[in-house]
């Protein structure tokens, strides 16, 4: 089953109508109780993920399921245009108070903040710059391959890598403790975001065991 695609705004607005498509999800798919509440609250999340971008920003957002041998695997999907450039991005930080981006904390703040960066990247240096932000920001969850690729290739962010990198070291972090806080991280079984040339898309995996 795929929900019908939704345009959804950093200012909230369609969230309404992507909270009713996931409630319909879950009725369709005879998810109660507790899958059925984490479902809306991975929805929320995701949505959350362009509040705060910038003004008048939007993105596409669905549900999706397959049906496997562990289970209904359900993906929430949002796809972001890329539409801005790098004068916008200097307006919108002018009219701060600081005058520089504050959301990047947490797990869903960073994911904003890779967001933000890719639909706005514009020259190859950029790119080439924007090809190792997940490395920087979200530390070791990029996937191999080197280049913005098509989003069956495999250059991606992955929570499972950057949870499994983030085990490897010797004491907890920030990052390690942001994660343990995360809705997302909790609920979730997989988060990619990939980066490519025309678009940004994330995508939340939920495995309902059969």
């Amino acid at each position: 089953m795929r929900t019908d695609i939704i345009r959804v705004y950093s200012n909230l607005d369609g969230s309404d109508k992507a909270l009713n498509a996931a409630e319909k999800f879950a009725v369709y798919n005879e998810l109660g109780g507790k899958d059925g509440r984490h479902l809306r609250l991975l929805t929320e999340e995701t949505i959350s993920m362009l509040h705060g971008i910038m003004e008048d920003f939007s993105g596409s957002f669905w549900i999706e399921s397959e049906q496997t041998k562990k289970g209904l695997l359900c993906r929430i999907c949002l796809t972001i245009d890329r539409q801005a450039n790098m004068e916008q991005e200097e307006h919108i930080l002018s009219v701060a108070s600081s005058g520089k981006n504050e959301s990047t904390r947490g797990v869903v703040g960073k994911i904003r903040e890779l967001i933000r960066r890719s639909i706005q990247s514009a020259s190859s240096e950029e790119e080439k710059e924007l090809r190792n932000m997940s490395d920087v920001w979200l530390g070791m969850g990029t996937g191999a391959g080197s280049s913005v690729s098509p989003i069956q290739a495999e250059s991606f962010w992955s929570l499972q890598l950057y949870r499994n990198s983030l085990a490897q070291q010797n004491e907890k972090t920030q990052e390690w403790d942001e994660l343990e806080k995360s809705i997302i991280a909790k609920l979730s079984d997989e988060v990619k975001v990939w980066l490519m040339p025309d678009e940004t898309r994330i995508v939340v995996d939920k495995l309902i065991r059969a």
